[in-house]
């Protein structure tokens, strides 16, 4: 479990420390879409543990209604949703939305991935979930 300290000389303090600082992710806004209950409540108390702030929702239709640009740093969603899968949902984004995409899913990885979005492989780890959050918080 990782708990956020605040240190007086910390990159929030000193910006030119946040290059010094790039183990973790400062504290990102996620909005989760997953439609299976207990992946969707873990997923988004695990974010929570890790210093983020995060809600969930368990359609693409749902998670469209929520969107506002620069509402959430990152987008973390299953591809096979009901409906609309995460695929839909991401196309649907308005073009030059600044959210960081993130697919987690339990499918295999195309050849050929959406650009501009990250890969996380269902089950994952705090530290695979906090790799991907840092890669998407790098972008």
């Amino acid at each position: 479990m990782t708990t956020d300290v605040h240190q007086p000389n910390d990159s929030r303090d000193n910006p030119s420390n946040a290059e010094k600082t790039s183990a973790s992710p400062g504290k990102l806004r996620v909005l989760v879409v997953e439609d299976d209950s207990a992946a969707l409540s873990a997923t988004v108390e695990l974010l929570q543990l890790l210093g983020h702030w995060a809600t969930g929702v368990k359609s693409a239709e749902v998670a469209m209604s929520r969107f506002m640009d620069g509402a959430f740093d990152v987008l973390l969603t299953d591809i096979g949703l009901p409906a609309l899968s995460g695929y839909d949902l991401v196309q649907s984004l308005p073009s030059g939305h600044r959210m960081q995409v993130i697919f987690a899913s339990g499918q295999t990885q195309p050849d050929a991935p959406m650009p501009g979005t990250i890969w996380l492989a269902k089950p994952f780890s705090a530290e695979q979930l906090e790799a991907a959050l840092a890669t998407a918080s790098a972008a």
